[in-house]
């Protein structure tokens, strides 16, 4: 999916949140009062919430920060912008990880970043979507090759979720947990998601796109599609968050990156005291799902090599490598 050039335009007018009449609007982007209209109305469909008032003209509900490489790339701390050969931004993508992922069969390129402002079919897990508006969130991916196997990249995930947590401690959030084995939750609701993508060889090499997408504002639109409790940054920080996008991109980058380049040789072992104390889901009951199969127990922690502990109701303790874990009432 592209978006026109005009819209882009029209949408960069009104990012600073303030008014602005329709004759202005068709002036400085060069179109009729119809067509400023009619872009209007697609922002709507982008997920961006409009207010119009008579008189007055049209404003966004919220200022809105654009991405920004320059900003971001100036925040970077020296290890993070040494490891990326090249940092992108979309206006929109069908999915970051998917831009990256087909990417990754086309060149050898490693330690590229994508980031978009909109995803069309934004990726989560076993094959569910993304809520992805315009603008309004973090849509993160990077492309990093490993000389070794996939077996070597077990527990990834759980490195970075670590990461992202010391991200957001930088950015003042606090009370963020783990949720094994790939998502960020706050107070019981979720936050963030990673999702990993391996391709390659079972000996090796193979490459990895490592996909972040992350709550900032979530509008009411759009998050009525979501089927789990949720929360976004808006509702923890207040909306000054809104104006720190790029800065929350380069203190992710710079706690992700180096995890991802040092993964191989620091391997779960280096992260695992980390996660044990951000675990959300100790002590509670909960309901594995493997397939068609669920499995109902008492979440133990996770074991060294990242495997999540689960006890049944007749005690006995299960690990399990992977499947889908969701919280049920006791």
């Amino acid at each position: 999916m592209s978006i026109p050039g005009q819209l882009l335009r029209l949408l960069n007018l009104l990012a600073d949140g303030r008014f602005h009449s329709g004759t202005e609007l068709a002036r400085l982007i060069s179109v009729s009062r119809s067509a400023v209209w009619k872009h209007l109305r697609a922002l709507d469909e982008l997920g961006i919430e409009l207010l119009a008032v008579s008189g007055k003209g049209y404003r966004l509900q919220r200022p809105l920060q654009l991405l920004d490489s320059e900003h971001i790339a100036g925040l970077l701390a020296p290890r993070a912008r040494s490891l990326i050969s090249q940092l992108e931004i979309h206006p929109a993508l069908a999915s970051t990880n998917g831009y990256l992922s087909a990417l990754a069969q086309q060149t050898p390129a490693t330690g590229r970043v994508c980031l978009a402002e909109y995803q069309s079919a934004g990726k989560g897990r076993r094959g569910r979507g993304w809520v992805s508006p315009f603008g309004h969130n973090v849509y993160l991916s990077v492309l990093w090759r490993y000389q070794s196997g996939p077996g070597a990249l077990a527990g990834l995930s759980l490195a970075l979720g670590v990461a992202v947590v010391r991200a957001l401690s930088r950015a003042g959030i606090s009370e963020v947990g783990l949720k094994w084995p790939n998502d960020i939750y706050w107070r019981g609701r979720k936050l963030a998601g990673i999702l990993i993508e391996v391709s390659g060889e079972s000996s090796g090499p193979c490459h990895a796109v490592i996909g972040l997408g992350l709550n900032l504002y979530l509008p009411p639109a759009q998050a009525e599609a979501i089927d789990q409790a949720w929360v976004d940054l808006i509702q923890i920080m207040g909306e000054d968050i809104m104006s720190s996008r790029n800065r929350l991109v380069a203190l992710l980058l710079n706690e992700m990156l180096p995890v991802i380049a040092d993964f191989e040789h620091l391997t779960l072992q280096g992260f695992i005291d980390e996660w044990r104390k951000l675990d959300c889901m100790l002590g509670e009951a909960v309901n594995v799902y493997i397939g068609e199969q669920a499995f109902a127990g008492m979440v133990r922690g996770i074991d060294e090599q990242g495997m999540l502990l689960l006890e049944d109701p007749q005690g006995k303790l299960r690990a399990f490598a992977s499947g889908e874990v969701s919280f049920r009432s006791t």
